[in-house]
């Protein structure tokens, strides 16, 4: 079953928010202070979780990625993985995290069915990771992709989201993690998702980083997968790994958006800027299935052409990343 919107694109891809609790309070993500959590009851249970990504399936999705805030301090999110992964219809289930807890989860994700796995790294120097995540320990980190990659996490995703004037002199450094490794190192335009005065004076554009890095390797550009997700992405000769580069900003990708995102307390949306949403919890409550598949191709519908977000005008878009799922 193919799953269109109004503008032709193909939507193939579910992000699935768990929680909005997260373990490190990353600088671009929310303030130093954090943010209020949620009550538990607002927070959609496991049953219903699956039963939204059971409706997504249904109408045409077939690759989901759990998200967050952080999906691994979820209690009980194993279990709820390998149930997810048996979804009749389901090709692809995926999961972002910060790495924290993964040395110890990541043979137990893997084993629950999970093959894609996206890893926050923004800094290799500790002292800097510690001051980006206020608090985030590198090492611990470091450890958990040793140990994805142990499970049997042969291509996970590593993200450098670039700051300039904070980590973008690592830009190279990072690309180089590919050469001997078969990972996929991903390069991510800071986004203006706080209040933020001059926000554009933190944001690399990809161009910039790909000319930087291009300085110094041959980069061979390679064509998208069929769950990719907005990477252009490219590989230095001879490297095992590959490099992509996200750029919302500076290129926008809306064009090819293939995804759709539902959030841990039940709002549908069709892009992550995007103030329409579906609230799918009255359908949740009843176990209305054939309701929820309508519910998400009304959504899909109304998904927008293109996300709000301006280079020039120079206006943030204030935005809880830690309960959209980023």
């Amino acid at each position: 079953m193919t799953l269109s919107d109004s503008f032709g694109r193909k939507i193939n891809y579910l992000r699935l928010s768990v929680t909005d609790r997260c373990n490190l309070r990353c600088s671009y993500c929310m303030p130093a202070e954090g943010v209020p959590s949620l009550p538990h009851g607002s927070i959609l249970s496991y049953e219903e979780l699956l039963l939204v990504a059971r409706a997504a399936v249904g109408i045409g999705i077939e690759k989901v990625r759990i998200t967050g805030g952080e999906p691994l301090v979820r209690k009980g999110i194993v279990p709820f993985l390998a149930r997810l992964s048996d979804l009749p219809g389901l090709a692809h289930l995926a999961l972002t995290t910060n790495g924290l807890l993964l040395e110890e989860m990541a043979g137990s994700i893997y084993d629950a069915g999970v093959r894609g796995l996206n890893i926050s790294l923004d800094s290799l120097r500790p002292d800097r990771f510690s001051a980006i995540t206020r608090g985030g320990d590198l090492a611990r980190v470091m450890a958990g992709i040793a140990a994805a990659e142990l499970a049997g996490f042969t291509h996970p995703k590593i993200n450098m989201v670039v700051m300039r004037g904070v980590n973008d002199d690592e830009v190279v450094s990072f690309a180089a993690q590919t050469l001997d490794r078969p990972c996929t190192v991903r390069f991510i335009e800071q986004m203006p998702t706080r209040e933020e005065k001059a926000w554009q004076a933190l944001t690399v554009p990809g161009e910039e980083l790909l000319e930087r890095i291009a300085r110094r390797y041959l980069l061979i550009p390679l064509e998208r997968g069929a769950y990719a997700g907005p990477a252009r992405e490219y590989r230095i000769d001879g490297a095992a790994g590959v490099l992509g580069f996200i750029t919302p900003l500076s290129g926008h990708f809306c064009g090819s958006c293939n995804r759709i995102r539902v959030r841990s307390t039940g709002m549908a949306r069709g892009c992550l800027f995007s103030d329409r949403e579906i609230d799918l919890r009255p359908l949740l409550r009843v176990g209305d299935l054939p309701g929820l598949e309508e519910a998400l191709r009304r959504m899909i519908c109304f998904k927008p052409d293109r996300h709000p977000l301006n280079w020039e005008d120079g206006k943030a878009r204030p935005l809880a990343m830690s309960r959209v799922g980023g």
